[in-house]
């Protein structure tokens, strides 16, 4: 009898609810949901419809996505192609770079333990700047009239007004300002390689390099994966570099999408929200679809 009512008390003691959890998870979700997902339900349906902001939506289908892939003479349809034209040629020139020099300078710093702490604060440090802050120090560096890079380089030209000049500050601009957050993510990993395969190899008589392409990138290709996709979601996303550093010129040559969809939804004397929308629903499935390549082609083959 004694054991029956002890089962029972234990029986009630398992279904009682741990809330726990609950209270540490639901403020996030709580504002996951009211700050991320509604609002991209809402935005994805604004994309069907015509809106300006200050009337009720009016439903029209498809016609805003039809207007912009397909209707020439829209000025919709040059503005899409030219952004996100000049979106994909930012995310082809800068993700390799915040790929591979935070992992050289994170192995350097695991080879070369010396001083690596002091290091790692100087390269995170740019990280922690805001956007703004950020492209008004580079707005003064850049500048052709009292910028400290022309007057002691002796370089005449204009860096944010003529082409290849204003990709290249960008792209130096942004390696710069995003670069701890990968290295911090490859120092982690690199301090996980297993030392025993490293001195497997080394017996076996690989070299440096032979060591680092055989042994250390196949232990960090997790790490490489997910930082490759997050950061080239995060370049797919670049508005503050282009509109703050060169305006989107010269010609607009460096206006990005984003760029577009902001004036046309805020920016402009008559609002377009819903042809804004279905832009950055367009820009969200080129995103969608260029991370599923980047999982395929990096994906464990094993």
């Amino acid at each position: 009898m004694a054991a029956i009512v002890e089962r029972n008390v234990t029986d009630k003691k398992r279904k009682k609810p741990n809330l726990w959890p609950i209270l540490f998870v639901g403020p996030h979700l709580l504002l996951f949901l009211i700050f991320f997902l509604l609002p991209s339900f809402y935005g994805i349906y604004i994309a069907f419809t015509k809106w300006n902001l200050f009337t009720s939506p009016e439903w029209v289908g498809l016609q805003n996505f039809q207007t912009i892939l397909f209707d020439k003479e829209s000025s919709f349809h040059n503005q899409f192609y030219n952004g996100i034209k000049n979106t994909f040629i930012f995310v082809l020139i800068t993700v390799p770079f915040c790929i591979i020099v935070p992992l050289l300078i994170a192995t350097a710093l695991s080879v070369k333990p010396r001083l690596n702490r002091v290091f790692q604060s100087l390269f995170y440090l740019p990280s922690l700047f805001a956007i703004s802050a950020v492209m008004i120090v580079w707005n003064f560096l850049l500048s052709v009239t009292y910028g400290p890079l022309q007057n002691y380089l002796g370089i005449s030209t204009n860096m944010l007004d003529n082409q290849p000049h204003a990709w290249i500050s960008l792209v130096i601009v942004t390696v710069w300002w995003t670069i701890g957050g990968n290295m911090v993510i490859y120092l982690a990993a690199l301090n996980g390689v297993p030392k025993d395969l490293l001195e497997a190899a080394e017996l076996d008589g690989a070299g440096i390099f032979s060591k680092f392409f055989r042994v250390t990138l196949p232990s960090i290709k997790y790490q490489i994966l997910f930082t490759t996709v997050m950061t080239t979601i995060a370049q797919f996303n670049v508005y503050g570099q282009p509109l703050m550093l060169t305006g989107g010129g010269p010609n607009d040559s460096t206006r990005v999408l984003l760029m577009y969809i902001q004036k046309n939804a805020f920016g402009s004397g008559m609002s377009v929200a819903g042809m804004s929308s279905a832009m950055a629903v367009l820009l969200g499935l080129c995103i969608m679809v260029v991370s599923a390549i980047q999982f395929y082609l990096l994906r464990d083959r094993d």
